[in-house]
């Protein structure tokens, strides 16, 4: 269970890192609100994202099964290698001029697709897998309402520490992986 919780604080880290961005705007007199839509829409899509995965994941596993744990380290290295080099660039939520739904769809669709690849990784871990996504959507919910309030708070040079932390996590997961299979 501990790797779960990791896991999905690992994978809210980008979320975490959009929501201070997206709290930084200030677009909105109450912040209460942003950061509870936020909150709601990253963590639906990073909730049901690894289900997908893990799907996909099972598929997988009847042919390749000895090179499951393969697969769910290079996916798991490529997602944190990502998340590492993209904590060195700017965030897409500075050319956001307004925060609408359609924007935060879209947000919450691109922060949870490495979300869909580490829930392949949950195939090899003895937990129910709608309580691994129950919880990483919790996480998620917990980090990206705080990002809005750590964002309005001006809390900006957070933004790339926690996807730099996200993608260092998920690298030791996969290593981690590999050595225990």
């Amino acid at each position: 269970m501990i790797e779960v919780i990791i896991l999905a604080i690992a994978l809210s880290m980008d979320a975490f890192a959009v929501s201070i961005g997206l709290g930084a705007t200030k677009q909105q007199s109450k912040v209460a609100p942003l950061g509870i839509i936020v909150a709601l829409y990253f963590g639906l899509f990073q909730g049901i994202m690894p289900i997908i995965g893990y799907l996909g994941g099972k598929g997988v596993l009847s042919w390749a099964e000895s090179y499951t744990p393969w697969i769910a380290f290079l996916l798991l290295l490529l997602i944190g290698v990502k998340m590492i080099f993209d904590s060195f660039s700017e965030g897409i939520e500075e050319d956001i001029s307004k925060i609408t739904h359609r924007v935060l769809l879209i947000l919450a669709i691109a922060t949870s697709i490495d979300a869909m690849a580490a829930g392949f990784s949950l195939t090899l871990l003895p937990v129910n897998p709608l309580i691994a996504c129950l919880i990483i959507a919790s996480v998620t919910f917990i980090f990206s309402w705080l990002g809005v309030l750590v964002g309005t708070k001006g809390g900006t040079w957070l933004e790339n520490k926690a996807e730099f932390f996200g993608g260092i996590t998920l690298i030791v997961m996969a290593i981690k992986i590999i050595i225990t299979s």
